[in-house]
């Protein structure tokens, strides 16, 4: 039952000619996007450190957003879900992204707790 792989990317935006162009297509689109990630990452602007989106660092927005795009189009093309029917796509695809929002929902809530206490000093319930 074999079958032929897609060789496009980017939803047939790009077009290869065979697998090893595709994987050398795939292999730079990783690259350019870790090459951003690893160049932030050292630089550190300043316009994105001293900027806050809900109560967390630009910066920080930016890692964790590229990192999903990265895991998302690892998933897509080399566990090759393009080629599944659309409900399992979602259900792999918006199960991760649910629990990484939940994530980060709690570590912020949590964070800010905790920066509380650090801040005012203990704090006691008062029933």
């Amino acid at each position: 039952m074999a079958h032929e792989h897609k060789l496009e990317i980017f939803r047939g935006l790009v077009k290869f000619k065979s697998n090893i162009q595709k994987i050398w297509g795939v292999l730079i689109f990783l690259t350019i996007v870790t090459a951003v990630e690893v160049g932030l990452g050292i630089t550190k602007p300043e316009f994105l450190t001293k900027n806050y989106f809900l109560g967390m660092k630009l910066l920080n927005w930016i890692f964790i957003i590229l990192t999903l795009v990265k895991a998302y189009y690892i998933a897509w093309d080399f566990m090759h879900l393009r080629d599944e029917k659309s409900a399992l796509r979602r259900a792999i695809v918006w199960t991760p992204i649910f629990l990484v929002c939940y994530l980060i929902f709690i570590l912020l809530f949590e964070a800010d707790y905790i920066y509380n206490v650090f801040k005012e000093g203990f704090l006691a319930w008062n029933f």
